[in-house]
C-alpha cells in the first residue's frame, strides 16, 4: 500500500507492485529523487517525491510508502546528502581530524533543480578552521533552509594530541602541590 498526497488534489491510496517498488528503492536516493507514477484511471503520470518508506522490522519488505505530489515550477523542501571532498591541509600537513556535523542539507528548490548530492571541497581547511553553511555555494535556484551560521565541519587536532598551554601547566602544578601538601603534613605527624 501507498499514498500520494499534496498539491490541490486529494490524497489517493494506491497499490504498488512489491518487486518493482523494492528494486526502485534499493537503487535510488530516496530523499531527493523524482518518481513518476502512473496511476490507473488517470491521464498521464504523476511526479512525486518519496517522503517516507516503512519496512517490516526484520523481513526488510515494504509495508507502506508516502509519495508527495509535486508540480513543475513549484518549490519543494527536501534533504540532500552532503559529501565532503578532498583532504584538508590541516589533516595531511597538520595532523588534524575532520569532524562533520551536518551530513544532510535541507534545501528548497523547484523539482528540475533538485541536486542528487551536494559536494563541498574542504581541501583548503587547516587546523582550527570551521566551514559554515554560509561558506558554501549552491546552484542557482537551490536555497538552504537552515541558519547560515550552522557549522558543517571543522578541522581540529585529536584530543590526545592537544598540548596544554603554559597557563594550564601552571594550574595543574598548583593542584598537584595542594594535593601533596596534606600528605606531607600527615607524614610529619606520624613521625612525631
Amino acid at each position: 500500500p501507498a499514498v500520494v498526497y499534496g498539491g490541490a488534489d486529494e490524497a489517493q491510496h494506491i497499490s504498488l507492485d512489491a518487486h518493482d517498488a523494492e528494486y526502485l528503492f534499493r537503487n535510488i536516493s530516496v530523499d531527493n529523487t523524482i518518481v513518476d507514477l502512473e496511476i490507473e484511471g488517470e491521464k498521464g503520470g504523476v511526479q512525486t517525491l518519496v517522503r517516507e518508506i516503512q519496512t517490516h522490522p526484520w523481513k526488510a519488505t515494504l509495508l507502506h510508502v508516502d509519495f508527495l505530489r509535486i508540480q513543475k515550477g513549484v518549490a519543494v523542501d527536501m534533504v540532500v546528502p552532503l559529501h565532503l571532498m578532498g583532504d584538508p591541509v590541516g589533516v595531511t600537513m597538520g595532523g588534524g581530524v575532520v569532524e562533520q556535523i551536518i551530513h544532510d542539507l535541507p534545501v528548497r528548490c523547484i523539482p528540475s533543480k533538485i541536486p542528487e548530492v551536494i559536494e563541498v571541497d574542504i581541501s583548503a581547511l587547516d587546523v582550527g578552521d570551521v566551514l559554515h553553511i554560509s561558506d558554501i555555494t549552491l546552484d542557482e535556484g537551490v536555497e538552504v533552509t537552515i541558519a547560515p551560521e550552522r557549522t558543517i565541519c571543522s578541522v581540529s587536532l585529536p584530543k590526545a594530541a592537544v598540548e596544554p598551554t603554559e597557563e594550564e601547566e601552571l594550574e595543574a602544578g598548583a593542584v598537584e602541590a595542594e594535593a601533596a601538601a596534606p600528605e606531607a603534613g600527615e607524614a610529619e605527624g606520624a613521625e612525631g
